[in-house]
C-alpha cells in the first residue's frame, strides 16, 4: 500500500479526530493552491510524458517546495515510473506523496516535538526570527500549551530594543497570569536573561522562554548577542539553553527559507515553528526548510487561537495537504 492509501484509510472520516480536521481547515486554503494544480495536471494527460513532469516540476516549485529538492522529487519520479512502468498521472502523484515523506524524514535527525524538560532545574527556550513573523504570539501559545500540562512558565522580554515587542509580551503574560522579565529598554539583553536564569531557580520555574531581537540586517552583532545570551544562560542553569527554536511565517515563502537559513549561521538550532499556515502559504516550505536545513518542524499553526499550536505531524501535515480535499 502507498503513502497516498495509506493516508486515506488512516484519516477516513470515521477515525479522524480533532486535530486531523484542525490540520485539514488549517491547510484549506495551501491545498486549493497545491493539490489543484497537481488534480488539474493530471486531468490533461491520459498519460505521463517529458512534459507532464516539467509541469509537475513547475507546480512543486511555485508552491513553495524549493527547487533543489523539487528537481530531486522529478528525476526521483522519472526514474522510479520508468522502473515500474507506470504511465498514470494519478499514479505519479501517489508517488510523489511517498517521495516527500521520505524526504522529509531522511533530510535530518528524527526528534520528538515536545519540549524534552530537563529532571532537576529549569527548561530554557530560546525562541529567535525575524519581526512580522508571529513570533511573540508563538510565545504565547506556547506558554499556554505547557501551563495546560501543569508546567510554571516564565516569560524573558530579551528583545530589549523594540519597545513594541516588550509590551506585546507583558500583554500576553497578563493574559496568561504568567511571570515575566523585563529589562531597560535598549539595555543588555544578557543581563535580561541573567535575571530570567536567577528567578527561574528561585521560584522552581519549569520552562524559562526567552525572546531575542530579531535584526538581521548585521548577523555578526546579532550572533555576538545570542553568544552572549547562551553563555549567560549556561552558567546559571547546567546546559541552556536546551532548546532554540526559529518562528518562520509560511505565507513569506522562500524568503522564511532564505531567514532559516541566515539565523541557522548565528545560533544552534534545535527546532522551527512554521506560523499562518492556515493563511495565503503555498504549503510547501515545511518540505523546503527541513531539506535545506535537516532542521525539524516542531510546531505548526493552523489557526489564531490559542489551542491552534500543533504538534508537527508529517502524515496530518501531507493528507491536509494532498489528500484531504477528497475526504470534505
Amino acid at each position: 500500500m502507498g503513502l497516498f492509501s495509506f493516508l486515506k484509510n488512516k484519516f477516513s472520516k470515521k477515525s479522524k479526530d480533532e486535530t486531523t480536521e484542525k490540520y485539514q481547515k488549517g491547510l484549506a486554503k495551501s491545498r486549493a493552491n497545491f493539490a489543484s494544480k497537481l488534480d488539474s495536471l493530471s486531468k490533461r494527460y491520459k498519460e505521463v510524458n517529458e512534459e507532464y513532469f516539467e509541469e509537475l516540476e513547475q507546480i512543486l516549485i511555485e508552491s513553495d517546495v524549493g527547487v533543489e529538492l523539487s528537481l530531486r522529487l522529478i528525476e526521483e519520479l522519472l526514474e522510479k515510473s520508468k522502473q515500474e512502468k507506470i504511465t498514470e498521472p494519478s499514479k505519479i502523484n501517489e508517488m510523489m506523496i511517498d517521495e516527500m515523506f521520505v524526504s522529509y524524514t531522511t533530510s535530518g535527525e528524527a526528534i520528538e516535538n515536545e519540549i524534552h524538560f530537563q529532571k532537576d532545574g529549569p527548561t530554557v527556550l530560546l525562541v529567535v526570527g525575524v519581526n512580522g513573523v508571529g513570533k511573540t504570539t508563538s510565545i504565547a501559545k506556547l506558554a499556554y500549551r505547557y501551563q495546560h500540562q501543569g508546567k510554571k512558565v516564565l516569560l524573558v522580554a530579551g528583545d530589549t530594543f523594540r519597545a513594541g515587542a516588550v509590551e506585546q509580551l507583558k500583554v500576553w503574560a497578563d493574559r496568561l497570569k504568567c511571570p515575566i522579565i523585563v529589562g531597560q529598554e535598549n539595555g543588555d539583553p544578557a543581563s535580561v536573561a541573567y535575571d530570567g536564569a536567577k528567578y527561574a531557580i528561585q521560584n522552581n520555574i519549569d520552562l524559562v522562554i526567552v525572546d531575542t531581537a530579531g535584526r538581521l540586517q548585521n548577523k555578526k552583532n546579532l550572533m555576538m548577542e545570542l553568544s552572549k545570551i547562551d553563555r549567560v544562560l549556561s552558567r546559571e542553569i547546567p546546559g541552556a539553553p536546551h532548546e532554540a527554536f526559529l518562528i518562520v511565517d509560511a505565507t513569506t515563502g522562500q524568503n522564511g527559507v532564505l531567514q532559516a537559513k541566515a539565523f541557522k549561521e548565528v545560533t544552534e538550532l534545535s527546532g522551527i515553528v512554521i506560523t499562518k499556515m492556515d493563511g495565503t502559504s503555498k504549503g510547501g516550505i515545511i518540505l523546503s526548510i527541513r531539506d535545506e536545513l535537516g532542521v525539524p518542524v516542531r510546531f505548526i499553526g493552523l489557526g489564531e487561537k490559542m489551542e491552534d499550536l500543533e504538534e508537527f505531524d508529517l502524515d496530518k501535515y501531507l493528507y491536509g495537504l494532498l489528500v484531504g480535499k477528497e475526504e470534505e
